[in-house]
């Protein structure tokens, strides 16, 4: 479930767009697939992870990724360069924020899975 809290077909602002995704009992991955903006850096703070599991949070350059180990409520920043993705061992939800220098959702790189290394 995603819910828009901060976009341009809600509220007017600058250059600031800001979320909250909850993901259902069941489901894990988040942000497939993975994509970058090369005009705005994006944050995402984890909650609701129970404190025996974690979200694997995935970021970097499709042929250089890296993984970040998340835990409940510890947030995450992926410039513009990098691409992000997520995984965790059990549903959670996050508040995702954008700031950059447009605010256009449709201006995504997407990355395709089978390049990612």
């Amino acid at each position: 479930v995603i819910n828009q809290f901060i976009h341009p077909d809600v509220v007017e602002t600058c250059q600031l767009c800001m979320g909250l995704t909850s993901l259902d009992e069941g489901s894990v991955w988040n942000s497939m697939p993975p994509h970058t903006h090369e005009r705005r850096m994006e944050i995402y703070f984890y909650f609701e992870v129970p404190e025996d599991q974690a979200v694997f949070h995935i970021m970097g350059q499709e042929k250089e990724t890296r993984h970040i180990v998340m835990h409940n409520e510890q947030a995450v920043i992926s410039p513009s360069w990098s691409m992000h993705c997520g995984c965790g061992t059990h549903n959670y939800t996050f508040i995702w924020a954008m700031g950059g220098e447009n605010k256009e959702f449709d201006d995504m790189d997407h990355i395709e899975i089978k390049n990612m290394k």
